[in-house]
């Protein structure tokens, strides 16, 4: 696998659809930061599909986030809204009776950044980048608000060539910095160089293969 970047500042992470490796990548690229001697931590601000424990609802992908950083956090600075539906986060949402709104979401992120400054903070979304949040929100508004440049994880499946080139059309016209790619190859895929290579050639920024 080739070395990921060690990265600094604060950066979204985004993804081309659910369960294509955003977590995986953010914990790569956090443990890169480590072995550079970087502080870095994740933070998922909101993430449904939690499962209750003794110290109360727990999502997996909060808690590698959590053990691939080297700034060690509380859970719930980790992920403030934790939702035990493993769907999407509005709906989940709508079943507990609770309202997620940017705000919120904004001032949890702002929180932990301000009180706990580091080398490199992942935000990690959940599922795409057009995913909402209530009625009228995206989570993408999390973003903008905060001004993050974003990097998006390709999962390597058919398909994704569409998917991708539109996220990264969407992320831009949204107003934000498209850092990069991280081509995330997790299956066997018929003529994956070819897609890697189209890839390549129609998003911006900096472009990984992992």
């Amino acid at each position: 696998m080739p070395a990921l970047p060690a990265l600094k500042g604060v950066f979204f992470i985004t993804g081309t659809d659910t369960e294509v490796g955003k977590t995986w990548v953010s914990c790569r690229l956090l443990e890169r930061a480590r072995e550079a001697g970087l502080s870095c931590y994740g933070l998922k601000p909101v993430a449904a599909g939690c499962e209750d424990t003794e110290e109360g609802l727990r999502n997996e992908d909060a808690v590698n986030l959590m053990a691939a950083s080297s700034v060690q956090l509380p859970y719930d600075v980790v992920n403030p809204v934790a939702l035990k539906a493993a769907i999407a986060p509005h709906i989940a949402a709508q079943q507990e009776g609770r309202r997620i709104t940017l705000a919120q979401l904004a001032g949890y992120v702002r929180g932990a950044i301000s009180s706990h400054p580091a080398d490199l903070i992942l935000v990690e979304g959940a599922g795409g980048w057009r995913v909402p949040l209530n009625d009228r929100e995206m989570l993408a508004g999390l973003a903008v608000e905060l001004s993050l440049p974003v990097i998006q994880v390709v999962g390597m499946k058919l398909g994704c060539i569409n998917h991708a080139i539109l996220t990264a059309e969407a992320i831009q016209a949204d107003g934000l910095r498209y850092t990069g790619t991280v081509a995330n190859c997790f299956g066997d895929m018929h003529v994956r160089e070819e897609n890697l290579l189209t890839l390549r050639q129609h998003l911006p920024g900096a472009f990984t293969v992992i």
